[in-house]
């Protein structure tokens, strides 16, 4: 709960990722959580900027359209203070505030979110598209898409996913990295652009990144259902395919408990 005198906001935003060393602030490197905390200290006239706490901390160069984040301001502000059009003014487009409101008692963005969404982006063609190269993983290698579907229908439920995680620090090798996947699959948008879906009640670093990447090998013909389950089941990344690269993928929404 905030400190006294603090009023708690939940934030909803949007970003490119592309310029930026993730969303968790780190010194001397630019970071959403930094470039969103400095923005709404300046506004707001604060003396230090304030912690800003996410739902989902995404990695270098991921992007976000459905983020969601909550930061503790004085209760006092005044009452003209809109801090998504403080915001919006100081960093859009690369960062904006799409809806910004006091947050319901108890709320933390983190520990009240039930699931996370991320889509992954692929175009599947001999030569890139310009206009998606930001955005997209550029695949020129005929894709099985079947193949593909049928790999991602094995990754639904409770598993132990060291096989596609970078492992937290701290933690020993043995110790199992535990996530329920709801729903994960393909499907084909304009023209030869592939979108891969997942929705997990949490995920861990790279994760999906790395399924992407497992995934796109089975659709080169590196693999198959069976290797994707061995993978699962290895418990470890050693010999598992190279995660996708980090531009294609977007945290698209989270989802938390009907109030």
């Amino acid at each position: 709960m905030p400190e006294p005198g603090l009023r708690r906001w939940r934030l909803l935003i949007a970003y490119d990722g592309s310029g930026f060393r993730g969303f968790a602030a780190q010194p001397a490197a630019p970071t959403v959580a930094g470039a969103l905390a400095d923005a709404i200290a300046r506004s707001a006239r604060l003396a230090d900027p304030p912690p800003i706490v996410c739902a989902g901390r995404t990695d270098a160069g991921v992007h976000a359209r459905g983020q969601v984040a909550h930061v503790d301001l004085p209760a006092d502000l005044p009452a003209a203070y809109d801090l998504k059009k403080a915001v919006n003014r100081q960093l859009a487009p690369a960062v904006v505030v799409r809806a910004a409101a006091p947050a319901g008692e108890g709320f933390d963005a983190r520990h009240s979110a039930t699931a996370r969404h991320y889509r992954y982006l692929v175009v599947n063609a001999p030569v890139p598209d310009p206009l998606l190269a930001p955005l997209a993983w550029h695949v020129a290698d005929p894709l099985d898409r079947r193949a593909m579907t049928a790999a991602a229908d094995a990754l639904v439920g409770e598993h132990d996913f060291r096989g596609f995680c970078r492992r937290p620090p701290g933690s020993g090798a043995d110790e199992p990295i535990v996530r329920r996947v709801t729903s994960a699959g393909w499907s084909t948008g304009p023209c030869t652009l592939l979108r891969f879906d997942i929705s997990a009640s949490s995920f861990c670093h790279q994760m999906v990144r790395s399924l992407v990447g497992a995934l796109v090998a089975v659709g080169r013909g590196r693999g198959n259902v069976a290797t994707m389950v061995a993978q699962l089941r290895a418990g470890t990344r050693t010999g598992a395919a190279q995660p996708a690269p980090p531009h294609g993928l977007c945290l698209e929404s989270v989802s938390y408990p009907e109030p």
